[in-house]
């Protein structure tokens, strides 16, 4: 059984015509997840309303009270861009405190319920700095999953990968202080944000950055996972660990290009669950909807 954490209130996150981080990544996933054969070992679970579970004392502790009061205000006066790339509307504030929710849930439920469990929330948030919304993303739901675990009795050290293809910038800006959170990521490079140099491993050697040639396979990323990214973890030794888990390398995404097929994340998932049993996954990136979805199938498939 595994946990998929999701709401429809996550599609009137309106970022208008032609943007790529739209709702119908969502609807893909759902629609792809409603088909398959072991459909019934999927726990569907709503996120706890925001409000219930207090998610501003949360998001308060990582982000501004500049950066918050910004993208509420923005939203109230019927929304806006709060960088080129980051449109919001109406109703962009209260759902990105409901993804954050759902973020915390996720954890809740690995470690609590001992179950894996997929968050399939949006707006992403692995570019969110302390200060700045920016590529999509306006809080850092992986970053404040990672410090809400450490509230958990006997989390004492958690892990955050992220093989979206585009470096978290500013998941590793936040965390890379913190000597209880390790944060490694498979990225393009070049590719936005330009982040992301494998020179930097924090004050702690908790961070590994692991930059991918354009048009790398899944065997490139086999060597990579099997000389830089078990090892980093074993050392670690997370108690949890939560995945950052965006599809944009897929060879069919538009917005980069790295080489990957669907079926290959379920390889990077049998990795992941040699770390652990129970690992978070929750979306980040993944434009192209048919790989996007066929994707989460495969990462999902490989948790039963």
């Amino acid at each position: 059984m595994i946990s998929v954490i999701y709401s429809p209130e996550f599609l009137e996150h309106n970022t208008g015509y032609g943007h790529p981080e739209k709702a119908k990544r969502l609807t893909a996933v759902v629609d792809a997840l409603s088909a398959v054969e072991w459909r019934d070992k999927i726990k569907w679970q709503l996120p706890t309303p925001a409000p219930e579970k207090n998610i501003l004392s949360y998001i308060r502790q990582i982000h501004t009270p500049e950066h918050i009061d910004r993208i509420k205000r923005v939203a109230e006066k019927g929304g806006g861009y709060l960088d080129g790339d980051t449109p919001i509307s109406p109703r962009s504030y209260e759902v990105a405190l409901l993804a954050v929710s759902a973020w915390l849930d996720g954890v809740d439920q690995i470690v609590d319920h001992h179950r894996p469990a997929f968050v399939l929330a949006r707006p992403p948030g692995h570019h969110a700095t302390r200060d700045t919304a920016m590529g999509f993303c306006l809080f850092s739901n992986a970053a404040i999953a990672a410090e809400y675990a450490l509230t958990k009795p006997n989390v004492k050290r958690v892990g955050i990968l992220d093989w979206d293809v585009h470096h978290g910038n500013g998941t590793e800006a936040i965390v890379k202080d913190n000597p209880q959170i390790a944060y490694c990521s498979l990225h393009q490079h070049p590719c936005y944000p330009g982040t992301g140099s494998s020179s930097d491993r924090g004050s702690y050697n908790n961070l590994l950055d692991l930059p991918m040639k354009a048009g790398s396979t899944i065997t490139d990323y086999q060597v990579v996972f099997e000389r830089e990214v078990m090892p980093f973890f074993r050392s670690w030794q997370p108690d949890i660990l939560i995945v950052s888990a965006g599809y944009d390398a897929n060879y069919d995404d538009p917005l980069a290009s790295i080489s990957l097929k669907p079926e290959d994340y379920s390889l990077l998932t049998k990795y992941v669950l040699e770390i652990t049993n129970y690992p978070l996954f929750g979306l980040e990136g993944g434009y192209d909807l048919a790989a996007l979805s066929r994707s989460v199938v495969a990462t999902l498939s490989s948790c039963l």
